[in-house]
């Protein structure tokens, strides 16, 4: 394996600055570049850039390449499925080194999210400069190019696969824009499969997490955001999801570890807030705070948008704002939750909001921080609901929920999901209603 000269290169938005730094770095040390974007800092899907990175390698216009975005791991993930690709994720010299010297790598992918640029060169140096020549680790890389079965489906496989989907799927009760899907037309379902579809996707309304008032906990995420709460109120606020067995617990970025190895092995998940409680930080802030919580143990994450972008016309770079930290949690295996701050907000910019939450394909529109001037009502529930519901996403309503009556209101109204600090004292009413009933 011979040292590369010629480099492809590549980044999305979370990955510019790293990109232009790097491409600067390798022209000076005499490499040559091929830069395949992106451009600017406009949002853009890390995976279009990570597939022309490899296929550059792939192709042979390049002996290399060098793929950065927030965290490096969807890149690697995408630059794998292309033939003769061997991509690796790196983050120190060590595991710079050992995927090339032992694994033979082709393409490295950067987190520009969890490394400075002064380490990035020098982990695309050691990249760069490490060979696999030992026999041993030759023989091994060899056996990754061993060619996949054959994976051709006869009309009757097809026909198998297109009636099993049938089975689970079923037909759409909401379809967007409009078309057919597997339920109504078994050909077109079969004729995506022919052309190598993987996965089918059925948008349905989001199913409710249990009974009312029977399964009411299952709806609430316990809330604990005061700026002065202590640990020990952490502890007991995670003791009493246990208890009574809470959707999540949802606490300040701060407490996530704490609170994650407290409920590790339960059913009730960690939550937690970022750009929180204002929303005007920059997107790649919101994105690191996010990865950040995260990989400390957060399963949700409840993000503020840009208020004063939306309220400004500014919707590229609240579509932006939020796409920033959905990509983060998908990579995370997290759910997005995207709080517009309801009570600062016109009908029209409601809808504007979840229209971009949607667009940016987040998990569930939220109505309040609890920290403004106002809370969660049954008509923002709904408007919000109108909106995002067609595309499988939901709602959760926060700020100001303390009975069951109004906990009850909001779902019927659309939500699937409740905010509270009083859950204890709703859900001891809902139980109440239960019995008396």
């Amino acid at each position: 394996m011979s040292r590369p000269h010629r480099i492809a290169i590549g980044a999305d938005h979370g990955g510019f600055d790293l990109k232009n730094t790097l491409v600067l770095h390798l022209q000076k040390a005499g490499y040559q570049v091929e830069d395949v974007g992106t451009s600017s800092h406009e949002a853009v899907d890390y995976p279009v850039f990570a597939r022309a990175v490899a296929e550059a390698v792939s192709e042979g216009r390049a002996d290399v390449g060098i793929m950065i975005d927030g965290a490096g791991i969807g890149s690697c993930m995408v630059a794998n499925k292309i033939p003769k690709v061997r991509a690796a994720l790196a983050y120190d010299l060590s595991s710079a080194r050992n995927s090339r010297e032992h694994n033979g790598a082709n393409v490295l992918t950067l987190g520009a999210g969890l490394i400075g640029a002064s380490l990035a060169r020098q982990i695309v140096d050691v990249w760069l400069a490490t060979e696999c020549t030992e026999q041993r680790h030759l023989d091994r890389v060899a056996m990754f190019a061993d060619e996949q079965a054959d994976m051709t489906l006869s009309d009757e496989d097809l026909d198998r696969v297109v009636a099993r989907l049938q089975q689970i799927v079923g037909p759409m009760t909401q379809v967007e824009p409009g078309g057919p899907c597997v339920g109504d037309n078994p050909e077109t379902a079969r004729e995506f499969v022919r052309l190598g579809a993987t996965g089918l996707t059925s948008v349905a309304p989001a199913e409710q997490p249990g009974s009312i008032p029977g399964d009411l906990a299952r709806y609430i995420d316990h809330t604990l955001l005061k700026p002065n709460a202590t640990e020990e109120q952490i502890r007991t606020l995670c003791a009493e999801a246990l208890e009574f067995n809470f959707r999540s617990v949802c606490v300040n970025p701060t407490w996530v570890p704490l609170a994650a190895r407290l409920l590790r092995g339960s059913e009730v998940l960690t939550c937690t807030v970022v750009g929180f409680p204002l929303g005007a930080n920059e997107p790649a802030i919101k994105a690191m705070e996010a990865r950040r919580a995260i990989r400390n143990g957060a399963r949700e994450i409840d993000m503020v948008i840009n208020i004063g972008a939306l309220k400004s016309g500014d919707d590229a770079l609240v579509l932006r704002d939020i796409r920033a930290v959905v990509e983060d949690c998908v990579d995370g295996n997290a759910v997005c939750k995207v709080i517009l701050e309801t009570a600062l907000l016109s009908d029209a910019e409601k809808r504007r909001a979840s229209e971009l939450a949607r667009q940016a394909r987040a998990h569930f529109v939220k109505t309040s921080t609890g920290f403004s001037t106002g809370g969660a009502t049954v008509g923002d529930v709904a408007l919000m609901a109108e909106v995002v519901r067609g595309a499988g996403m939901e709602v959760k309503a926060s700020g100001g929920i303390s009975s069951y009556s109004d906990a009850k209101a909001m779902i019927e109204a659309g939500a699937t999901r409740l905010g509270a600090s009083a859950s204890i004292g709703i859900v001891r009413e809902a139980k109440s209603t239960s019995m008396s009933a």
